[in-house]
Formats: C-alpha cells, sequence, structure tokens
C-alpha cells in the first residue's frame, strides 16, 4: 500500500496509530516513519530523511519554520502532553504529591527507568529533575536510560529488579503493556510540551500531509487524543 513518511516526537505515536485507520479510509495511503526522541528526529530531517510530516515540539517546529525546513502556513498545534511517574503494572503506587515524596520515591527504587537525557523532551527534563533534588549523585548507578520514553517503559515493564520506577510522557506510559501511571510530576517539578506538526518543505506527499495533520489536530479527533493522554 502507498505511504507518507513521517518523523515524530514518541508522544504522539499511539495518537497516529489509533487515527491511522480512518486515514486510510479517506485517503488509501499508509503512514511510515519513525518515532522517537524529538531530538533524535530533527537529526533524521536534518540528515535527509525524505519526511512528508513532522510532529515535534512546538519550539523545534518554529525552529525549523524559520531555517525553511517545514513550511510555516501548515504549522498545527496538536496538543498538550504532560510528563509523569509510572511504576509496572500491579507494583503499589508511590506517593509523589511533592518534591520530598517524589525525592523519596526515586530514592527507594532499586533502578529508575526514563528516556535519553540529551534528545528526549522527559529525557532532559528528569535529569534537570533529580539535579533539583539533590540526589543526582546518589542514583546514579540505578540510572536506566534508554533511546526514547517507549523504550524505556518497556523495558520497566519487564525489570526483574524487585522496586523499579520511570518517568516518561503520559502518553508513551499509557500506551505501554505492563506500566502504570502513577501522577504527573509534582508542583514545582513538572513539564507540560505542546506537540506540533508542520509539512516538510519540498514533501513528496504534501496534501496528503496537510490531511494528516488536519485529521489529528481537529475537534473530530479530541477523543483519540484524550484517550492517548494529550491534555
Amino acid at each position: 500500500m502507498p505511504s507518507i513518511n513521517i518523523l515524530s516526537g514518541g508522544a504522539a505515536q499511539a495518537l497516529v496509530r489509533a487515527i491511522e485507520p480512518e486515514f486510510r479510509r479517506r485517503t488509501g495511503l499508509a503512514i511510515d516513519g519513525e518515532f522517537g526522541a524529538v531530538g533524535m528526529m530533527r537529526a533524521k530531517l536534518a540528515n535527509g530523511y525524505p519526511a512528508d510530516l513532522v510532529i515535534l515540539t512546538a519550539t523545534i517546529l518554529a525552529d525549523l519554520a524559520k531555517s525553511g525546513a517545514v513550511l510555516s502556513d501548515t504549522i498545527a498545534d496538536i496538543g498538550d502532553v504532560e510528563t509523569a511517574i509510572a511504576v509496572r503494572e500491579g507494583d503499589p503506587s508511590p506517593a509523589i504529591a511533592d518534591g520530598e515524596s517524589l525525592r523519596s520515591a526515586l530514592l527507594a527504587a532499586e533502578a529508575i527507568f526514563f528516556p535519553d537525557p540529551k534528545t528526549a523532551t522527559a529525557g532532559i527534563h528528569f535529569a534537570d529533575v533529580i539535579d533539583k533534588l539533590g540526589i543526582a549523585e546518589t542514583v546514579n548507578a540505578r540510572l536506566r536510560p534508554f533511546p526514547n520514553g517507549a523504550t524505556a517503559m518497556a523495558a520497566m515493564a519487564k525489570a526483574s529488579e524487585r522496586s523499579v520506577i520511570g518517568c516518561t510522557q503520559v502518553t508513551e506510559i499509557k500506551a505501554t503493556p505492563g506500566t502504570k501511571l502513577v501522577a504527573i510530576l509534582p508542583p514545582g517539578f513538572g513539564l507540560t510540551t505542546r506537540y506540533t506538526g508542520g509539512v516538510v518543505k519540498g514533501a513528496a506527499a504534501s496534501e496528503a500531509a496537510r490531511h494528516l495533520l488536519d485529521l489529528l489536530s481537529s475537534d473530530e479527533a479530541a477523543d483519540a487524543r484524550k484517550q492517548a493522554g494529550f491534555v
């Protein structure tokens, strides 16, 4: 089946897959491409990946539009995603209502799973959180970084350690079997990220890319966004 190619932050993967059947029905096209840490997706685009549509953070999309890599008149917000704490399904949920309880929960874990602290939105933020909590050196040996939130959560779900905890974006937690959403990060430590799409300059399937972005950001897709974890 013919397809369009996208590069997307992992936070939007579940939403894109939920919308795909309707998009396919309307256009006859499948959705191919890659999902992962936004920094990695941006690098792939810069290195010539033949994307028709990109779904990344609003800040990155603004930069891509400024450089001419993305058509500025196509940019549309899809929604906001919060960063949260997760545990394995079946494990007790720790208290994380404030900084002190979050600190205690992280210190109690034998392994801490999170996305890449250099290229992933949630990973960069979580590295700052543990610094702010003053526990970076203490938990360093227990940190388990992965290329993106989806792989981090999948690894946490299968971890052999008795007590594990993870941090990534809500959408990636909800989409990963074997994980349980505890709560968003407490006040003073939270991160809400806006995801935005745009059609790539010179895209081979620009009209289809516009149609997919319109669908993802439409009122019609509001329930799908909510179920995926967008706010």
